[in-house]
């Protein structure tokens, strides 16, 4: 029962971190050094992946009539307008898929330690602040989905393959990457939100795929309830990111992940 509560816990901090850009694999790394769960470390590996479907659901439930080409209350123009979306999409998941099956194995022996993820968690915190800083004096040029172009959306999957360290953030590297780019703030946020749908699914598949599906019943029911937990807190921080970005910028979410750096190297020191 223990292990039950856990797996809300890591449900909630998934829900919360998945969408805002500070790093859900971070965290949960953070969480299982901390609040480890009394399961193998081969099924930890694929439960901090695999309860991610449960985020990847919350944007599929929110954004279904965004999302849905088939949709009978959308004129031609808008599913073609559709299916042009997904195509940027797709694209811009590429990079990462490519990467991401080639060097899997490396990342997840080199880099899944709070050492590495403290360090992203700065650095990336400081070019947060310094790219907000930036346009304070420029103007969007993507202003809406519908205007971001095959080309820019590429370049922001090229970003997004930095995220497989953990630490940085899928979604604050796909965020920077489109806010230098020139996308506005929700676009960014939108776009990041999408994006993780077809690279989500991907990464739980082959996790899973390598745990293999021989799971007992406490594992399952870990799993369920985790993966459910980050579903219901992911609906509540998408809303609450896309009206925080209506008026404020991304500026604090870099100080939070510097603050939140440090205080886990000062951690590690003293353990």
């Amino acid at each position: 029962m223990l292990d039950v509560i856990k797996a809300i816990i890591y449900g909630i901090v998934q829900g919360i971190t998945e969408w805002l850009p500070i790093s859900s694999t971070g965290h949960l790394i953070i969480i299982q050094d901390f609040l480890p769960i009394n399961m193998s470390p081969e099924f930890m590996e694929m439960f901090n992946v695999v309860i991610q479907l449960g985020s990847i659901m919350a944007v599929v439930v929110l954004y279904f009539n965004k999302l849905n080409p088939f949709a009978s209350n959308k004129s031609e123009v808008e599913k073609k307008e559709t299916y042009t979306l997904w195509m940027k999409v797709l694209v811009a998941s590429l990079p990462a898929a490519i990467i991401g099956l080639a060097f899997d194995d490396f990342i997840d022996e080199h880099f899944f330690n709070p050492l590495v993820v403290s360090i992203m968690l700065i650095l990336y915190g400081v070019i947060f602040i310094l790219v907000e800083r930036h346009n304070k004096t420029t103007k969007p040029y993507f202003t809406s989905l519908k205007s971001l172009t095959i080309k820019a959306a590429l370049l922001i999957g090229v970003f997004q393959v930095l995220a497989l360290i953990p630490g940085t953030s899928r979604s604050g590297a796909t965020i920077i990457g489109a806010l230098l780019l020139g996308a506005a703030r929700p676009v960014a946020a939108e776009f990041t939100f999408f994006l993780a749908i077809p690279v989500m699914f991907g990464a739980s598949l082959l996790k899973l795929v390598r745990f293999g599906f021989h799971f007992t019943g406490l594992e399952i029911l870990v799993l369920l309830v985790g993966s459910i937990t980050a579903f219901v807190v992911s609906i509540l921080a998408i809303r609450f990111l896309m009206n925080f970005i209506k008026k404020n910028d991304f500026t604090s979410f870099g100080y939070y992940r510097i603050v939140l750096g440090i205080i886990i190297l000062l951690l590690m020191f003293i353990r």
